[in-house]
């Protein structure tokens, strides 16, 4: 299907959307977080990829990544219009989440990523807060990690 929009037009509209990140995902994590009495974390450290949770002394990089943006297997449904742009579009995105995971662990972090649709259920934040501290206990038990 092509792009009912002129390109100048489609320019215009995309130069128009300002992102917001994944503000309101990420600070549910954050209540979690706060609920659950976690602490040592900082938002937005100066890593490869620009995690969105660290904790430094775990050496954990913790993403909150977007269902759309990030392709999400289970709730991903591609736009109609642009089809092939998307594609595109979601074919880098996963290919810099790829690089940067890989960059991560070459330098010794863990990395872990929770996608958005988790935080939405109640059984979903339950299983991403087990995972998180299943994390922090295998530190724990082997510090050789």
């Amino acid at each position: 299907m092509t792009d009912w929009l002129s390109p100048d037009q489609r320019s215009y509209n995309m130069s128009s959307i300002r992102s917001v990140k994944n503000r309101s995902t990420e600070e549910t994590f954050a209540r979690l977080l706060r609920k659950a009495h976690i602490s040592g974390w900082r938002r937005h450290f100066a890593l490869p990829g620009k995690p969105d949770f660290t904790f430094r002394s775990q050496k954990l990089a913790v993403f909150v990544d977007g269902c759309f943006w990030h392709g999400c297997p289970k709730c991903y449904r591609p736009p109609e219009d642009n089809r092939k742009y998307w594609a595109a579009k979601l074919d880098l995105n996963r290919r810099r989440d790829t690089r940067n995971s890989r960059q991560l662990r070459a330098e010794g972090w863990k990395v872990m990523r929770v996608w958005e649709h988790a935080l939405k259920t109640e059984t979903g934040r339950i299983t991403v807060m087990r995972r998180l501290l299943r994390q922090f206990c295998k530190r724990a038990l082997d510090p050789e990690i």
